[in-house]
């Protein structure tokens, strides 16, 4: 029976009680005040940090604003000027099937040379005979230049001797006339019917 408590620990139980419920009050209330306090300058903390969090927030959403606006001026330009590069790729690809259509003249047109080429040896074929036969006309036209100077030699010679029988044809002329006086002279006396 020893656990069974006396009226004298009853009453030191209460006073102590007392004293240690007030203590426990106060110091309760103390960290009750100072949890408070704590609390309230956490949220202060918590307050400014949300206000600049807000604003950094403000801050980002302006930039991100303001790069989206510059992004779609940019994108604007970017789109002429691949509006613009696209018409002159569309030019461009023109100009290479202008291109590609010389380049395919220009490949019949050298496929051609072949046949020129034979063509121009034969030509000079051609030639090389015209040559030769020129040459030969010109020996035979110095032949022939050598048998008129001949010609003409024997022409002056002829012409010469029939100056020279023109000249005694004359003389006999002369003669013949001179001889036939007197056969006139008689058939002036004598006339004949």
């Amino acid at each position: 029976m020893a656990n069974e408590p006396t009226d004298t620990d009853g009453i030191t139980e209460e006073a102590v009680s007392e004293e240690q419920f007030l203590r426990a009050v106060t110091s309760f209330e103390a960290i009750i005040l100072s949890q408070i306090k704590i609390k309230n300058k956490i949220s202060d903390r918590l307050n400014a940090a949300i206000r600049a969090g807000i604003i950094i927030l403000g801050l980002i959403a302006v930039s991100i604003l303001i790069l989206l606006l510059t992004l779609s001026s940019q994108i604007n330009r970017i789109t002429s000027v691949v509006t613009e590069m696209n018409k002159d790729f569309t030019d461009v690809s023109g100009q290479m099937l202008e291109i590609r259509d010389y380049m395919d003249s220009m490949e019949k047109r050298v496929a051609l040379m072949e046949s020129v080429t034979n063509q121009t040896g034969v030509m000079d074929t051609e030639v090389r005979a015209i040559a030769e036969n020129i040459e030969t006309m010109q020996s035979t036209v110095s032949g022939i230049k050598s048998q008129v100077a001949g010609m003409r030699h024997d022409i002056g010679v002829v012409s010469g001797a029939v100056d020279h029988m023109n000249v005694d044809v004359q003389r006999m002329g002369v003669d013949m006339h001179r001889m036939g006086q007197p056969a006139r002279s008689m058939n002036k006396m004598f006339p004949f019917p």
